[in-house]
C-alpha cells in the first residue's frame, strides 16, 4: 500500500489518468488544455514584461535571462535555417520556452497539485502536457502544417508538386518518389510527438514510482533524478526547436 491508501498500481494509474470530458474522437483532455494554455500565457506575460521593462543601462535578471533565450535561439535559426522569413526566429523561440515549460512541470512532486485538486473535487489531474499524446501531436502535426503552407507559398504548387513526384529519383519514377514523399512526411510528426512524449512520459512514471517508496527514500532517490532530468526536459525542448527549424528550411529550399 501507499501512503495515499492506494495500491500500488492504483496509485500510478490515478497519476496517469487525465481529466476527461466527451468521449471517442471528441474527447477533451481538460487538465492538458488547461496547463498548455496556462504556461502559453505564462510565457507572453514574462516575455511582455521583460520587454516592457527593458533598459540600455544595467539589465535586471528577467531582461538577462530573456536576451540569453532570444540570442540562443536567433543563433539556432542562423545556423539552421537558410531562407528569408521573419516568422521562424520567433516561432522556434515559442516552441522552445513553451515546451520546456512543458517539461518543467514534471518536476513539481508528483502528488502537489493533484492533492490540491482534490480538495475542490477533482478527481484527475496530470500537469505535464507533454506526457499526453494529444499535446505532443497536435504540436508537431502544427509543424507539419506549417511545412505544407511554406512550401505552397516558397515553391508554388506546380514546382512543390513536381518536387513531390520527381525527388529524389527523377520523373520516370513518379510513383516511387510520392510513396518514399508521404512515409517521410509521416515520420516527421510521428518522431516529433513520439520522442518527446516518450521521454517525458518515461521520466514521469520514475517520478511516481519514486513516490511509492518511503520518504527517505524518496529524497535520496528523488533529489538526483529530479536534476538529471533538468537536462532532460531542457535537450528535448531544444530537439524540438532544432527540428522545427530544419524542417521548414526544408520547405524554403529548391531540390
Amino acid at each position: 500500500m501507499s501512503e495515499t491508501g492506494h495500491s500500488a498500481t492504483g496509485y500510478i494509474i490515478h497519476h496517469l489518468t487525465n481529466l476527461k470530458v466527451g468521449e471517442g474522437f471528441w474527447t477533451l483532455h481538460l487538465d492538458t488544455m488547461f496547463f498548455s494554455i496556462a504556461l502559453g500565457a505564462f510565457f507572453l506575460w514574462l516575455f511582455m514584461k521583460a520587454a516592457k521593462s527593458a533598459t540600455s543601462d544595467v539589465p535586471g535578471p528577467l531582461q538577462n535571462l530573456c536576451e540569453i533565450l532570444v540570442e540562443f535561439v536567433d543563433t539556432q535559426v542562423k545556423d539552421s535555417f537558410h531562407g528569408h522569413n521573419p516568422v521562424i526566429a520567433p516561432l522556434a523561440l515559442t516552441i522552445f520556452v513553451w515546451v520546456f515549460l512543458w517539461n518543467f512541470m514534471d518536476l513539481f512532486p508528483v502528488d502537489l497539485l493533484p492533492s490540491i485538486a482534490a480538495l475542490f473535487g477533482i478527481p484527475y489531474l496530470r500537469t505535464v502536457p507533454s506526457t499526453d499524446l494529444n499535446s505532443t501531436f497536435g504540436l508537431s502535426i502544427s509543424v507539419l502544417l506549417l511545412l505544407y503552407y511554406y512550401s505552397f507559398k516558397v515553391k508554388g504548387p506546380v514546382h512543390f508538386t513536381m518536387e513531390i513526384l520527381t525527388h529524389p529519383f527523377g520523373k520516370w519514377f513518379m510513383p516511387f518518389n510520392l510513396l518514399l514523399r508521404i512515409v517521410e512526411d509521416l515520420a516527421k510528426p510521428i518522431s516529433l510527438g513520439l520522442r518527446l512524449f516518450g521521454n517525458l512520459y518515461a521520466g514521469e512514471l520514475i517520478f511516481i514510482l519514486i513516490a511509492l517508496l518511503p520518504w527517505w527514500v524518496q529524497f535520496v532517490l528523488g533529489w538526483p533524478w529530479a536534476v538529471f532530468h533538468i537536462l532532460i526536459i531542457t535537450l528535448q525542448a531544444f530537439i524540438f526547436m532544432v527540428l522545427t527549424i530544419v524542417y521548414l528550411s526544408m520547405a524554403h529550399e529548391d531540390h
